[in-house]
């Protein structure tokens, strides 16, 4: 099978400077269960958050200005970042329903016009930048939650100190072990466990609200100028910990696809938002008056006879925030690969009615080392916490700026709309990153090794596959002197029909040159079938295929997926025969190149990336797999290229 140079493009087709998707029908079960998959990360935060500004590496004293100035911090970061940018604007940057850093690269790839600015080629690495940062988020994001979750042991007794890091890895390993049987079943219960979940620390923060009201004072932004004002540069400082209190945002974006924003809005500020609130609010209430609190103020919060059940149930929410993230993640990975950024891999769909519902062993296992592993390292949430908040605050500033070429480029906003409200969003998020940068030899560092190494891997992969298009297309034969010529030769034709699978609707594919000289013969139907990734999540049935007659027995199949489909080339077929293409299953046999790629030819790709992409290629899922066709009814043919 040839490898893909180029996906086809799909516009999505905005009028008057707003995306078309139809805003998805909402109802109870979607907000629910939102609160499960879409909150699952953000809602956790306070576990950690308020901790790392107080007692963390990098902390502030526990004072009456700066638990307000803190709280104060905490609130408007919310507000800006949460609440404006994504749950209201960035919700509505969708691409057929479906959200993302991939998703805005869509748009943007839609508009060819797009495609002549000198920076479009920095803002797609940066892009791919900002997906990869996901990656390394997907990594420590399960380790800092439930390493938090089991702290609390701590708090009940010291003795249970040293069971903390080996009960994390277990659960850990757990998490990961079930993975393969599918969310599907246990989403149905992520909802309602996070509505408990939401209501406990809304009342555990109430509780100690009522006892210091005036925490509420800290809504007031002059609190922030006067914390500055106070600690200076170590203010800055603090912000890198602040920023805990937002982890989930692009999870937030991800997952729109599978709840439509109307249901993430309303489980937000309906629900989330003002829990998240009382117990941030309550934290600092209980500072206020109990300032030994600082090393754990969430889970001082909470009565002692009440912390093991509360250790429980906060390790149940972590789990189920590291679900949401997981599932994010291979959704992700999909996308990659269907966008031609990432090679084939295996990929399970374990429910038989949610397409979203997917399972990447790959990925999974490389995600379980990878968490094990930085808790081994780590030992505690309060080291995790220095490398968390530069992939988030990283991705944050590259969503900002795609956001900001889709609304004036694709959209067409004026500059005087624009500006303003990127500006104010990249306000937030490069302070937040800059403050995180001092925190790169704490732990910041990993994330970001991850992400280089994945969009190392991401940029071989997408830029091999051009050059190897190249060379293909260089060789290809014009499909119409291919059948000019074939009138002058009596070839045998045979019963049944012959599936050639190219990569390019122009041409004859090499494998049909090969047959044909080496095998002299040809079957009654040959059908030149070639696969088409839109920068859309999903195609509609009525635009699946095209099929050409191209006349002596040749027919052109066409077929289009979206970018969140798994291509099915058999069911694909059968779809052909009800659109006129008869062809029988059992006398069909299909045709695939098996290119041996070596690395000695004049391609513009350093050495070392030639040598990853024909590592990558050679490990890539078989086509036959992934494509679902039975291996019995494949015949390959080999052809050595010089990249």
């Amino acid at each position: 099978m040839e490898i893909s140079p180029t996906a086809e493009t799909v516009s999505p087709e905005p009028a008057n400077g707003h995306p078309q998707t139809p805003p998805r029908a909402w109802n109870t079960g979607l907000v629910i269960g939102a609160l499960g998959v879409v909150f699952g990360d953000i809602g956790t935060s306070p576990l950690y958050a308020i901790r790392e500004c107080f007692a963390g590496v990098r902390s502030v004293s526990v004072s009456t200005a700066n638990v307000f100035g803190v709280i104060s911090l905490v609130f408007w970061t919310i507000v800006v970042v949460v609440c404006i940018k994504y749950v209201v604007f960035l919700l509505r940057a969708d691409n057929k329903g479906e959200g993302g850093i991939f998703a805005l690269l869509s748009l943007v790839r839609a508009d060819t016009r797009c495609h002549l600015s000198p920076v479009y080629p920095f803002l797609v690495l940066a892009a791919i930048f900002g997906a990869s940062l996901l990656y390394g988020d997907g990594v420590i994001t399960p380790a800092i939650s439930v390493l938090s979750a089991m702290e609390g042991l701590e708090v009940a007794t010291k003795a249970l100190s040293p069971l903390v890091v080996p009960l994390t890895c277990v659960v850990l390993l757990t998490l990961f072990l079930v993975q393969k049987s599918g969310s599907y079943g246990m989403g149905r219960v992520f909802g309602p466990v996070m509505f408990v979940w939401f209501v406990t620390i809304a009342a555990l923060g109430a509780k100690e609200i009522v006892r210091n009201p005036h925490i509420f004072m800290a809504v007031n932004p002059l609190y922030v100028i006067d914390f500055f004002s106070a600690n200076k540069f170590h203010g800055m400082i603090v912000l890198g910990s602040v920023v805990l209190c937002i982890t989930g945002c692009e999870d937030l974006y991800l997952d729109l696809g599978h709840f439509g924003r109307r249901a993430i809005r309303i489980s937000w500020f309906s629900f989330v938002f003002p829990a998240l609130l009382l117990n941030y609010f309550g934290q600092g209430a209980l500072l206020l008056e109990h300032p030994e609190a600082a090393f754990n103020p969430f889970y001082g919060l909470v009565p002692r006879m009440l912390i093991y059940p509360m250790v429980a149930l906060s390790t149940v929410a972590t789990v189920i925030a590291s679900q949401a993230l997981i599932s994010g993640i291979f959704s992700l990975t999909q996308q990659a690969v269907q966008l031609g950024y990432c090679p084939r891999m295996r990929i399970v769909h374990t429910s038989p009615e949610t397409r979203g519902q997917i399972y990447i062993p790959v990925v999974n296992y490389a995600l379980m080392v990878a968490c094990i592993g930085v808790v081994l390292a780590f030992k505690r949430s309060s080291g995790l916490a220095g490398a968390y908040g530069i992939a988030v605050t990283a991705t944050m500033t590259i969503t900002s700026i795609t956001y900001f070429f889709v609304i004036t480029r694709v959209w067409k906003w004026s500059l005087w709309r624009a500006v303003p409200l990127v500006g104010t969003f990249l306000a937030f998020d490069l302070a937040y990153f800059s403050t995180n940068l001092l925190k790169f030899f704490q732990g910041g560092w990993f994330p970001l090794a991850v992400a280089v190494m994945v969009m190392l891997a991401m940029t071989a992969w997408r830029d091999g596959r051009y050059q190897l298009g190249n060379k293909l297309m260089k060789s290809r034969f014009p499909i119409d002197l291919f059948l000019e010529d074939l009138k002058f030769h009596s070839l045998q034709r045979v019963k049944g029909a012959a599936v050639f699978l190219t990569v390019s609707a122009e041409g004859t594919p090499p494998a049909l040159l090969h047959h044909v000289k080496h095998n002299h013969v040809l079957h009654e139907k040959v059908v030149l079938f070639t696969i088409v990734t839109a920068d859309t999540p999903s195609v509609p049935t009525s635009e699946r295929l095209t099929i050409e007659d191209l006349g002596q027995g040749f027919y052109r199949l066409i077929c289009r997926y979206g970018y969140m489909e798994k291509p099915d080339v058999p069911k694909m077929m059968t779809l052909a025969s009800r659109m006129g293409l008869k062809t029988e299953p059992a006398t069909t046999t299909f045709y695939m190149g098996r290119e041996t790629l070596l690395t000695s030819g004049d391609s513009r790709m350093m050495r070392w990336r030639k040598g990853l992409f024909v590592f990558m290629a050679r490990n890539a899922q078989s086509p036959m797999a992934y494509f679902g066709i039975p291996p019995n009814r494949v015949v390959e043919l080999g052809a050595q290229i010089e990249l």
